[in-house]
């Protein structure tokens, strides 16, 4: 058995340029839709991450061909033979992402079995929103063990309110939906840039989707769908997380290309800090031109929906707090659970107080101390190590295989900048 841990020591200001990848959760859901398709995909701008590992994996168990090239961050699915509608409980168990091939899957087979989902343990995550709709369009649903299926026939077009704007929900609707004849409509969908880009990606197979007022979208099903060549957007979660660490080392960070326009809400909190956000403009669109104060001060915030600040960004948003001057309350509004970080980062020192499940107070302390502590999902591991990069003496981090599932290379790319942060293996 190999152990994995990541060691860290104080370091400097951080500082340089970085180059970022295309974001996992759209390359994630993107490859998922191409089971839709019978041919060769190509996917450019697409982060290697555990988690795409972890996908290709499983499209190939249902009969895709892969073929990977991180040296140029390209994949080339080709799904003509995809011909099973089974997905294994072992893939299932590996990430939750693996939940959104049940739409196409129903789509193309008019069949869909798998277990349920692994991932991250951040609260309750019950697909329960995804079967009510895929029963709504005329499937069967039937539970045997921890194996969900799904049969129909024919699925048909019809509305769907969602109570919540849940984005693998909307994603699973509608790629369901665009290989279903009629008109469908998603009623207080989520919107995320993410979706967004799924949807472009399915408007180049020849779906007909639209945008509507009031977070609606509505697609026109049709029967064929075609492969597709399609460019990933950068990932505004991993360009927040670099930020972070300039911002909690005191340092200067450029992305020469960055979303801009879908991070208003964290920059906003970055700037509201005392850090200086500048946007540049660059060969490829916009940048971030980034100098963090040497007084950060504290901030408050509510995690919501986007167009809200990012759950995803909250821990690590935490950690930057923790060395903050004053007193900053979290909200968290999209998950229960997502705090157990909070109790890692009271081993390093930190003066955190958890209200429930879903407000966090933090008064700002001038030092961290490092310690050995353990991550309990991608962003949590992520804020431990940010955390390690100011914290006296060594940080040691278990659970990196959950780092590994979120970012591409994230500790190189930390070290690139004079971070004192090594991955290390070691048999046990």
């Amino acid at each position: 058995m190999v152990c994995e841990s990541i060691i860290i020591e104080k370091s400097r200001p951080l500082q340089g340029t970085v180059e970022l990848v295309g974001a996992k959760n759209s390359v994630l859901v993107i490859m998922a839709s191409l089971l839709l398709t019978r041919g060769k995909n190509r996917l450019a701008n697409v982060p290697f991450s555990e988690d795409v590992v972890q996908m290709s994996k499983l499209l190939s168990s249902l009969g895709a061909q892969i073929t990977a090239d991180p040296a140029t961050h390209t994949l080339i699915i080709d799904t003509t033979g995809v011909h099973s509608y089974q997905v294994g409980a072992d893939m299932m168990k590996k990430m939750r992402a693996s939940i959104l091939v049940m739409g196409p899957l129903l789509a193309r087979f008019g069949r869909a079995e798998v277990a349920q989902p692994g991932g991250d343990i951040i609260g309750d995550r019950p697909i329960d929103f995804h079967l009510k709709a895929f029963h709504k369009m005329g499937a069967s649903i039937e539970h045997v063990g921890e194996l969900v299926s799904a049969r129909a026939s024919r699925l048909t077009a019809c509305t769907h309110v969602l109570e919540y704007p849940s984005v693998g929900a909307t994603e699973n609707i509608i790629m369901a939906a665009v290989a279903t004849p009629g008109t469908t409509r998603i009623v207080n969908a989520a919107i995320e840039p993410e979706i967004l880009d799924l949807i472009e990606a399915l408007k180049k197979m020849g779906a007909s989707i639209a945008l509507t007022a009031h977070a609606t979208v509505e697609i026109e099903g049709r029967t064929t769908l075609n492969p597709i060549d399609h460019t990933l957007l950068y990932d505004r979660l991993e360009a927040g997380s670099l930020l972070l660490a300039a911002a909690i080392t005191g340092g200067e960070l450029v992305l020469p290309y960055a979303p801009v326009d879908s991070m208003d809400v964290f920059l906003a909190k970055l700037e509201e800090m005392g850090h200086k956000v500048e946007i540049i403009n660059g060969l490829q669109g916009k940048g971030i031109s980034f100098k963090a104060t040497d007084n950060p001060q504290a901030v408050s915030f509510r995690t919501m929906p986007y167009p809200g600040f990012p759950t995803d960004l909250q821990a690590p948003m935490m950690a930057a707090l923790c060395v903050a001057s004053g007193k900053s309350v979290i909200y968290e509004t999209v998950f229960e659970n997502r705090f157990v970080h909070a109790r890692e980062l009271q081993k390093m020192g930190a003066c955190i107080t958890i209200d429930g499940h879903h407000k966090a107070t933090i008064v700002g302390v001038d030092t961290l101390y490092g310690a050995s502590v353990i991550a309990s999902d991608i962003r949590a591991a992520y804020a431990l190590v940010l955390a390690g990069l100011v914290a006296q003496g060594t940080t040691t981090l278990a659970g990196v295989h959950h780092l590994n599932r979120g970012y591409e290379d994230i500790i190189p790319k930390l070290a690139s900048l004079g971070a004192h942060a090594l991955h290390t293996r070691s048999a046990e």
